[in-house]
């Protein structure tokens, strides 16, 4: 084997494109070990990992930060809170909506028995077959039974020239007034009503039509 070819294979073992199996298989970065925390937990890397690059298996959970005990108590305490405000405003709702609906209704019975009244009608007495009632207790009747969903005990009759408990001859002006009460259920907002209570008052005044002078009474 002639020289040169020595030379050639001595320089292509010595070729820096060469794995050199003379090295250290070392890694070329030790890194120390390091503690990470994560959403309150902490993790420590192992030292034979790379600067580089780490897997996720290789972290391991040392403790728990976080005080289960007292983020159980929080929770409790917001829910109460949140519960609490919740059921006033569901009750605060359905108080008002009855307050509304009741207020239509009372409306909606006095204007029954305004358009009732100017007639000059009478209703049967349902106590004696064959009668009929008087014509002040014809109104109130009418008033009554118009009223859906609100119990009406109170109702004033009058006319201009007749006075209160008349309703007035043919061409007189009559004036029916409905009150009631209704107890509020929410105890925050019926504190500010005088005895936890909504007064309702409506009245309405027509003229009398020209009915036969006999149905006055």
């Amino acid at each position: 084997m002639c020289a040169g070819d020595l030379n050639s294979k001595s320089s292509l073992s010595r070729s820096p494109l060469l794995p050199d199996r003379s090295r250290s298989s070392k890694p070329l970065h030790a890194a120390a070990p390091v503690n990470i925390r994560h959403f309150g937990i902490e993790f420590c890397v192992d030292s034979t990992m790379t600067s580089r690059t780490h897997s996720a298996r290789e972290l391991r959970p040392l403790r728990r930060h976080l005080p289960f005990g007292s983020a159980k108590g929080q929770t409790v305490v917001e829910f109460a809170l949140v519960v609490l405000l919740f059921f006033l405003l569901i009750f605060g709702v359905l108080d008002f909506g009855r307050l509304f609906f009741v207020q239509m209704s009372v409306q909606n019975a006095v204007q029954q028995a305004g358009r009732f009244a100017v007639t000059g009608n009478h209703l049967p007495d349902p106590n004696n077959p064959g009668q009929n009632l008087s014509r002040v207790n014809s109104i109130i009747a009418t008033a009554q039974n118009a009223a859906v969903g609100a119990t009406i005990t109170n109702v004033q009759v009058s006319s201009l020239k007749g006075g209160a408990g008349s309703a007035g001859g043919p061409g007189d002006t009559v004036t029916v007034s409905v009150t009631t009460s209704l107890q509020l259920v929410t105890p925050l907002i019926a504190q500010f009503f005088p005895g936890g209570t909504y007064t309702f008052t409506s009245s309405v005044s027509f003229k009398n039509e020209p009915f036969p002078p006999a149905n006055t009474k």
